[in-house]
């Protein structure tokens, strides 16, 4: 009875080793990947995660003086401006209708974009399309606002010298009218995302299998039938992707586009006044950077809840969509 368990323990411990020399070999067969990887990991620790102890910022009524750890804590009084302003509601309200309508709008022109663009056969003619929609990604917001401003300006603005005279229209004071700039950033904004949104789009369908297309071209399907049944089912998971990200910073806005485009004009706030602006304003105007911490620290915190929540939604509809 001895020998059979001294020989069943010496068979487990000879199983043992030679698993743990097949891990050592395929540890060493992948070692080249794991060093290429390792400085992206180093820089995502540094960039990413390091930074996340100044979080104790929010909860502190920073004195440079003393130093950050030293200095007095405050716990939520921090978060109070931005709830008590009379301000809240607005910026609250901005912040969220314009993401929104971007996420809905720019998922609609990328996706449709991106299957036009697939059509064209020519890669000549498909390079430039795509390098053409992809470089308003690519400048500066500072230019974007002076661009704009060359179109809206009331003196010399193309619209109120070229185009509005010619339509018998009288000339608008784009930067005293509030009501016109919901279209305006929404425009903007459109002109300079959607593009690079219908890259990644178009890099999904064009991985999609001909053969799909092949077989429903042979029982007569139309092109809107074949988009409808094949290319939005199969991209779906990137457009659920893409979705859920965009979900999770629903709470930041794109600071560019609210400050410089409007190029900061307090007339317009009623309509561009959002939670980055406003924050950023306050900053300037008081100082207190544990403030400002606070606002980041909220914007994460109901970002990251609302990715959790989507990505539950879209889970319980179909897993293999979701997120993780």
């Amino acid at each position: 009875m001895g020998t059979m368990t001294t020989a069943a323990a010496a068979d487990a411990q000879v199983k043992t080793k030679a698993a743990a020399g097949k891990k050592l070999r395929k540890f060493w067969r992948y070692a080249p990947l794991f060093v290429m990887v390792l400085p992206e990991i180093i820089y995502l620790l540094i960039n990413n995660y390091l930074p996340m102890f100044g979080l104790v910022i929010a909860f502190k009524d920073i004195n440079f003086a003393k130093g950050i750890w030293a200095s007095d804590w405050v716990g939520f009084k921090n978060f109070e401006y931005l709830f008590k302003t009379s301000d809240a509601w607005l910026i609250t309200r901005n912040t969220l209708l314009y993401n929104a309508a971007f996420i809905v709008i720019n998922l609609v022109i990328a996706v449709a974009v991106a299957i036009l663009l697939n059509e064209v056969k020519n890669k000549l003619f498909a390079r430039f399309y795509q390098s053409v929609i992809l470089i308003p990604h690519l400048i500066s917001m500072v230019i974007v606002g002076y661009l704009v401003l060359a179109m809206l300006s009331g003196e010399t603005g193309y619209i109120n010298k070229q185009i509005l005279p010619r339509l018998g229209l009288d000339p608008i004071s784009w930067y005293s009218e509030p009501k016109y700039w919901p279209y305006v950033l929404t425009l903007v904004n459109i002109w300079k995302h959607a593009g690079y949104l219908c890259v990644i789009y178009l890099a999904a369908i064009i991985g999609i299998d001909p053969e799909y297309y092949e077989a429903a071209t042979i029982d007569g399907a139309s092109k809107w039938q074949q988009i409808r049944a094949i290319t939005v089912p199969l991209i779906t998971p990137v457009i659920t992707v893409m979705t859920l990200l965009q979900i999770g910073r629903i709470f930041y806005s794109d600071f560019g586009l609210f400050y410089q485009v409007p190029l900061d004009t307090g007339a317009l706030m009623p309509t561009t006044n959002v939670i980055d602006t406003y924050v950023y304003r306050a900053l300037l105007r008081l100082g207190d950077i544990g403030m400002s911490s606070a606002a980041g620290l909220y914007q994460s915190v109901v970002g990251f809840v609302l990715v959790l929540i989507s990505n539950y939604a879209v889970s319980r509809r179909n897993r293999e969509n979701a997120l993780f």
